[in-house]
């Protein structure tokens, strides 16, 4: 099927090159397992598991079933002062694999407005606690923590700022956790750059402790290139979190559920956060929806604060907790506990890392690291040129500027992640 530009014209894409996709068009028609087919007939190799949102694999039956019956049952349902029953069955699922203690769950429609949500609820939490003066909040360059104003202000890649310089003010930004000199080609945590987390000490020494709202990480820096942070970098992190009063939101959006091979990284790497924040694989990419998970404390004493009879906290979307998209939720979170997707993933860990650092010493690689099923490769073609050579030797991987992101999905096995690497040597000569 070929495509005259005209039919292409009128989408405004995101993240696009759209006068060179338009001229060149990329489109994906068919998705199943763990292929796209395209519009002109090929197949292509899910190297990135969609936008890290597929880890099943696509064209899930049992997904598809769920949310064709729930269109058919009721299609939409508010939120506001009513409910659907779907959503309060994911939350009750949730706490089976969410942190000791992280009982509460806000649902949004996005990984980027349940950071929006998260800057809410530190905001609402403080000043229920009477600290309404905390307000300020720290983040990391090269920070990824999507396109809302509130995670625009908290993120540091440079291309998602610098157009949109009216953002939140009171963002402190702590050094990323990349040190190619001293970690380069290690995969997991890097011996090197614990002392980065003294970045948040620092901010609290200038700024003082008692005007920090909250500590946004994510603990794999995940969308920015894969960036594992530094043996005790999180623990550290926590350590001045709790010195301070300052509330630790972990980013999951990309981390949860399973990448690393526990249900989140907070389980990984044994630090329990205040707020989580999570999308993606929540619905296995089938529907869009988010969720902000938070420590017991945190709900009651926003909802405390309030008199029973009002609302507690003055923040929602249309689609917050939207019944279709909590019955794809709730039919993938069972096939995570029925196969146990977790567990049996990091059967392939050993393969996948052995197989990417493979790469190591072609001339178009610069660093491989990883961790998980999770692998950032930096290469010297821009992402344009990453994205265009990739897909014409048949295999979908996510570039953020020179960087390709390897993500495959949890039920992948080994002959997969060999073609994968495969075609990615193919496309880096």
């Amino acid at each position: 099927m070929r495509y005259a530009p005209n039919d292409l014209e009128n989408h405004w894409m995101p993240f696009t090159s759209n006068r060179d996709f338009k001229n060149n068009p990329r489109l994906y028609t068919k998705a199943k397992g763990m292929y796209y087919e395209t519009h002109d007939g090929r197949k292509l190799a899910d190297g990135s598991s969609g936008l890290f949102c597929v880890p099943l694999g696509h064209g899930r039956e049992e997904i598809a079933r769920a949310v064709y019956e729930q269109l058919q049952t009721c299609d939409f349902s508010p939120h506001f002062q009513v409910g659907n029953p779907n959503s309060f069955m994911v939350a009750s699922k949730l706490t089976r694999i969410l942190p000791k203690g992280m009982s509460y769950t806000f649902f949004t429609g996005s990984g980027s407005e349940s950071i929006d949500t998260a800057i809410k609820i530190a905001m609402a939490y403080h000043r229920a606690k009477g600290q309404g003066q905390r307000t300020r909040f720290v983040s990391r360059e090269r920070a990824y923590h999507g396109v809302n104003i509130g995670g625009v202000s908290l993120s540091g890649m440079v291309k998602n700022r610098e157009t949109f310089t009216n953002t939140m003010s009171n963002v402190v930004h702590m050094r990323h956790t990349w040190m190619p000199k001293e970690n380069g080609y290690t995969w997991g945590e890097g011996a090197h750059g614990v002392e980065l987390a003294e970045d948040l000490q620092r901010a609290v020494d200038t700024f003082g402790g008692t005007t920090i709202a909250a500590c946004f990480v994510e603990p794999v820096a995940g969308s920015t290139g894969v960036l594992v942070p530094p043996k005790g970098y999180l623990k550290r992190l926590r350590e001045i979190c709790d010195k301070n009063g300052i509330l630790l939101v972990f980013d999951e959006v990309i981390t949860g559920f399973g990448r690393l091979g526990t249900a989140f990284a907070s389980e990984a790497f044994d630090v329990i956060p205040d707020i989580m924040t999570m999308a993606k694989g929540i619905t296995n990419g089938a529907q869009p929806m988010g969720a902000v998970s938070v420590k017991d404390e945190i709900y009651h004493t926003i909802n405390s604060a309030s008199p029973e009879d009002m609302v507690e906290f003055f923040h929602g979307y249309t689609y917050s907790g939207h019944p279709c998209a909590a019955a794809a939720s709730v039919a993938v979170l069972d096939i995570y506990e029925r196969e146990d997707t977790f567990a049996k993933s990091t059967k392939l860990h050993d393969y996948f890392r052995k197989k990417m650092m493979s790469l190591k010493g072609m001339d178009n690689v610069t660093d491989i690291r990883g961790y998980g099923l999770m692998c950032g490769i930096d290469t010297k073609l821009s992402q344009l040129q990453g994205t265009k050579v990739t897909y014409a030797n048949d295999i979908h991987v996510k570039f953020t500027g020179p960087c390709a992101i390897v993500a495959v999905p949890l039920v992948a096995d080994e002959g997969f992640i060999d073609e994968v690497t495969d075609k990615l040597r193919l496309s880096l000569k």
